[in-house]
C-alpha cells in the first residue's frame, strides 16, 4: 500500500514539476491591440540592460538588430495596413531595426519564422520606414514594445530601450474603404437589433 502511494505521489510531483520553468534572461512576451476592423499582434523577446552600454556598443549601430532577443521578432497585422507610409499587406513579418545615434530604420522581412538576424535576407524586406529617435526621461530597464492608439483608425508602434524611444505610425490601409465596410457591418448590426427586438 505505501509503494502504491509513494508511487502516485511521485507521479503528481514529476506532473506538478514539468509546469514549472526557471527564469529566463529574455522572458517572451505577446502583446495585442484592437486596430480598425482586426487586430495587431506582436510576440517578442525582452532583453534587460543590466548595466550594459545599449545602443553603439551591445546592439552596435548600422547592423540589423532583431528588435528584441532569442527568435525574430514577429508582427501579424489583421488587415491591410499603412505602416509608416509604406502600404503593407495583411499577415505576419518578422520586425528587424537598424539603429543609428538619430534615427532608426525598421525593417518588415517576409521570412516570420527566423532565429535573430542570422539568416536575415534584405531581400525578402517588405517595407523599411526610418524613424526619429526619441531621449527618455527614465530608463527602461526591459525592451519594451507597445502600441499608443491615437485614435479608432491609427496607432504607434512604440519601441523602448534604455534611455532611447522610436516610434512607427501604423494607419488603416484605404481609410474611405474601411469606413464604407464599418457603415455597412453597423447598419447590419442595428437590423439584428431590430429582428431581436420583433421576436
Amino acid at each position: 500500500m505505501k509503494k502504491i502511494i509513494l508511487s502516485a505521489f511521485l507521479a503528481v510531483s514529476v506532473s506538478a514539476y514539468s509546469q514549472w520553468s526557471t527564469p529566463v534572461a529574455s522572458p517572451k512576451q505577446v502583446i495585442e491591440q484592437q486596430f480598425s476592423m482586426s487586430k495587431i499582434s506582436v510576440d517578442y523577446g525582452r532583453p534587460a540592460v543590466k548595466g550594459r552600454k545599449i545602443f553603439g556598443e551591445l546592439v552596435p549601430y548600422n547592423k540589423v538588430w532583431r528588435a528584441g532577443a532569442n527568435e525574430a521578432t514577429k508582427i501579424t497585422f489583421g488587415q491591410n495596413v499603412n505602416f509608416g507610409g509604406k502600404m503593407v499587406m495583411a499577415g505576419s513579418y518578422s520586425l528587424f531595426v537598424v539603429p543609428q545615434e538619430k534615427e532608426w530604420k525598421v525593417i518588415l522581412n517576409s521570412n516570420a519564422n527566423q532565429w535573430g538576424a542570422y539568416t536575415y535576407d534584405e531581400k525578402l524586406n517588405i517595407a523599411e520606414v526610418t524613424v526619429p529617435v526619441q531621449k527618455l526621461n527614465d530608463k527602461q530597464e526591459s525592451f519594451e514594445i507597445t502600441f499608443q492608439p491615437l485614435d479608432d483608425h491609427s496607432t504607434n508602434l512604440v519601441m523602448k530601450w534604455d534611455m532611447t524611444q522610436a516610434k512607427v505610425l501604423i494607419k488603416e490601409a484605404k481609410p474611405e474603404t474601411v469606413l464604407k465596410i464599418i457603415e455597412k457591418l453597423n447598419e447590419i448590426k442595428q437590423i439584428e437589433k431590430e429582428a431581436a427586438a420583433k421576436k
